[in-house]
């Protein structure tokens, strides 16, 4: 069982055809699959399914990926270690908070852990992030969540053991343009928004799932795409909209934008990684210097 026979087999698992995982690995398909063939003969099992849709786990094979992964991370390490290399985080983050939150904790990360290389990915969704630390193309991930376990907001938790730690706090304000009839009112209630047309992003938006908990049905939802996008609609008076302090600070600064008096919770940026990754050297300690 060689190095690079499991870095083929992770390929194959990541890219779900041998086809794929030939251009990623810049190889031959004959070679990625003899490569496979090989493997599985020096083990004695099979550790694929060869169907029409690609290539699918065996029970063997899905035990033999975290071991893979385990093995490829450790091989890794110690190249960097004997070659003198710092260690390299692969962070990923949510494209709304990449610009406004990473700065900051990679600031702390520099001043406690010097030497330490990140890689920031920007990624699009939180489905996209728990994928990609799940599979070890990342290290962590940043993410918007709250409560005491993972996936509190709302959204499914991956069934691999999972750790993570809250860097920051994001707070949260129900912003509406300068004329609405609600500015000025004090203490609104859910029902007080009953009739109102709620902004909000995708459906597994972190922000559309805190309106969800804490607004309730009333508001009529409107689909408006991005955070900029939802943000300058309710400049323009198409409706209210739950979104970070951050993103509206400069709007309601200008008086483009009012903060409601409504009770908004705080999110927290949460860093999360695979709890089984945390033998790699030094990975957990660096984790841990990220938080405030």
């Amino acid at each position: 069982m060689e190095l690079r026979q499991l870095r083929t087999f992770e390929a194959v698992v990541r890219h779900r055809t041998v086809t794929e995982a030939a251009v990623a690995l810049e190889m031959a398909p004959s070679s990625v699959s003899e490569q496979i063939r090989t493997l599985e003969k020096s083990l004695g099992v099979a550790l694929f399914d060869r169907t029409s849709k690609g290539m699918r786990l065996t029970t063997a094979g899905e035990r033999l990926l975290s071991w893979a992964r385990c093995l490829l991370d450790q091989a890794e390490q110690a190249r960097r270690d004997v070659t003198g290399q710092h260690l390299a985080l692969r962070l990923g983050a949510l494209e709304t908070i990449t610009a406004t939150y990473v700065p900051r904790v990679l600031g702390r990360l520099t001043e406690r852990r010097p030497g330490v290389r990140v890689d920031v990915r920007p990624a699009a969704s939180r489905d996209d992030l728990l994928a990609d630390v799940i599979a070890g193309r990342l290290e962590a991930a940043l993410l918007l969540d709250t409560g005491d376990v993972l996936g509190d907001l709302g959204f499914q938790a991956p069934a691999e053991p999972m750790a993570f730690v809250d860097v920051d706090a994001v707070p949260l304000a129900l912003v509406a343009d300068p004329g609405h009839r609600l500015r000025g009112r004090p203490r609104l209630d859910p029902a007080d928004l009953s009739g109102e047309r709620l902004l909000v992003n995708a459906p597994n938006c972190s922000f559309l799932m805190v309106a969800d908990k804490i607004i309730g049905t009333g508001p009529e939802r409107v689909h408006a795409g991005s955070v900029p996008v939802m943000r300058a609609w309710a400049e323009q008076g198409m409706g209210i909209a739950l979104l970070p302090e951050f993103a509206v600070a400069t709007a309601l600064g200008s008086g483009t934008l009012v903060k409601l008096d409504f009770p908004a919770p705080e999110l927290n940026l949460r860093l999360v990684w695979r709890s089984d990754r945390e033998d790699l050297p030094g990975l957990r300690d660096v984790l841990y210097a990220t938080s405030a």
